[in-house]
């Protein structure tokens, strides 16, 4: 439970929250002379008809940090893991939404460098799969960096995919980081229930600007940030919760990673480059099914709702069975499996 220190500092944070996001959401057309409004209409991911701030990137780093500055004078603990590796992620995404050109080839490469560091410098480690044969390589150094890496790459990029749609990505979001503070809070991890607690106030405070209709957009920075983040919580909540089952979180993060991982086999089978940009993605194909098939307006909402209420639907039987080995496994198998069936069925929608 809440202590009543908690509680009255998350009100007050949750007003210094939202009118931070108000502010920077007001002014966002004079931010850096214009140059973060999002006024290309027509790249395969755009839905909007007028030129939007990508400032929700701004305004969750800069709460973060404000909320990691108080974090360390009421405990003491400096997050030195969140913030360093917020911050580097934020700023290679702020890149692009500053227009300076970089190639997807290099982008990637500056990821894998920056992953790779902060890896490295802050120990973060993955000890145990799910898989017996998986746990004996990741008794390796390297191996383990490795399989780490790749899940924040296919995490941080599956949260780039899957944001372009008003409150998408938020939304999925805040039902991962409240699934893990849930799990945190039952075994009285207050810590990290305060740290999650504190995400949970700042991305909903965007959310207040992103949805229904957007007044600003997460841009590359934004979703780099939260990707990071998702990854990062994942960890830390299974070293505190070590009884549910890896597979658990797995699941969890079945959307974001299977996003990319399909992504990757569908554009190579098509001798796409898997690193451009297409419109033939999950949201997207169910956003066309909604708009052109049945004829229904403010699809764009619609559609990241449609596609976080199946994703919990999905979610809640897992939660109840989340220190079930078995059955973990075998419910992260079942929602990819529901995903591809329900993906080829809209693929062919839109082809008729």
């Amino acid at each position: 439970m809440l202590s009543e220190f908690n509680l009255n500092f998350f009100i007050i944070f949750s007003l210094i929250s939202f009118f931070t996001t108000f502010l920077i959401a007001k002014y966002s057309r004079k931010f850096f002379s214009g140059s973060l409004l999002d006024k290309d209409f027509f790249k395969p991911q755009a839905f909007h008809k007028k030129a939007i701030g990508r400032v929700g990137g701004i305004a969750i780093l800069f709460l973060f940090c404000l909320f990691i500055t108080f974090y360390f004078l009421i405990f003491n603990i400096f997050l030195i893991d969140y913030f360093t590796i917020s911050l580097l992620l934020f700023f290679l995404g702020f890149l692009d939404d500053v227009k300076i050109k970089i190639s997807p080839n290099i982008r990637l490469v500056l990821m894998l460098t920056l992953l790779v560091f902060c890896i490295k410098i802050f120990s973060i480690q993955i000890t145990k799969s799910g898989l017996e044969f998986l746990n004996l390589w990741l008794e390796n150094s390297i191996f383990q960096t490795c399989f780490v890496l790749l899940c924040f790459l296919f995490v941080i990029n599956g949260a780039n995919l899957v944001d372009g749609f008003n409150g998408l990505l938020a939304i999925h979001f805040l039902i991962i980081n409240t699934i893990f503070l849930i799990i945190n809070l039952s075994n009285h991890n207050e810590n990290i229930s305060f740290i999650l607690s504190a995400q949970i106030v700042i991305v909903l405070s965007f959310l207040l600007f992103n949805f229904p209709k957007a007044k600003i957009f997460l841009g590359d920075s934004g979703s780099y940030l939260l990707g990071s983040l998702i990854v990062l919580n994942a960890i830390k909540t299974y070293k505190l919760n070590t009884e549910a089952s890896p597979f658990f979180f797995a699941g969890v993060l079945f959307y974001l990673f299977y996003e990319v991982f399909f992504s990757f086999i569908r554009k190579t089978s098509l001798k796409k480059s898997p690193l451009k940009p297409d419109k033939n993605h999950f949201h997207m194909l169910l956003y066309g099914w909604l708009s052109e098939v049945k004829k229904i307006k403010n699809s764009n909402y619609l559609t990241s709702l449609l596609v976080n209420l199946s994703y919990l639907f999905l979610l809640i039987p897992l939660f109840y069975f989340q220190n079930n080995g078995l059955i973990s496994k075998f419910w992260f198998f079942l929602s990819i499996t529901v995903y591809t069936i329900v993906y080829f069925r809209l693929y062919s929608f839109s082809k008729k």
